[in-house]
């Protein structure tokens, strides 16, 4: 599998949470793909969710990373994302668009 690019936040509460901002959460890219222990993936706004938590620390993210690891993720912790990372989620959302379009024709 290929690297994942992970950042880890904590919210107001205590409970770390684990953006991917390279991954989409729709068909748009415009949101990405996070994970957190209850609910684990789900979509999220990056700058939402960014503006309403903390960077979380190794120790507080420590639980929440070993359970990604154990369901097969490979991952490379950031502390944010980059434009370039952004971009590419939105790319990747492209891809998968087409290619389910393309589907469809030949259906």
């Amino acid at each position: 599998m290929n690297q994942i690019v992970v950042i880890f936040r904590r919210d107001h509460r205590g409970g770390c949470f684990a953006l991917f901002p390279e991954m989409p959460g729709d068909d748009r890219g415009f949101v990405c793909t996070a994970y957190q222990h209850i609910g684990q993936h789900c979509a999220a706004d990056y700058y939402l969710c960014v503006s309403r938590s903390d960077p979380a620390v190794p120790a507080e993210y420590k639980d929440l990373f070993e359970e990604l690891e154990r369901r097969g993720y490979d991952l490379v912790v950031r502390r944010r994302a980059t434009p370039d990372m952004h971009e590419r989620r939105r790319r990747i959302a492209a891809e998968r668009r087409s290619r389910r379009q393309l589907q469809e024709t030949r259906t």
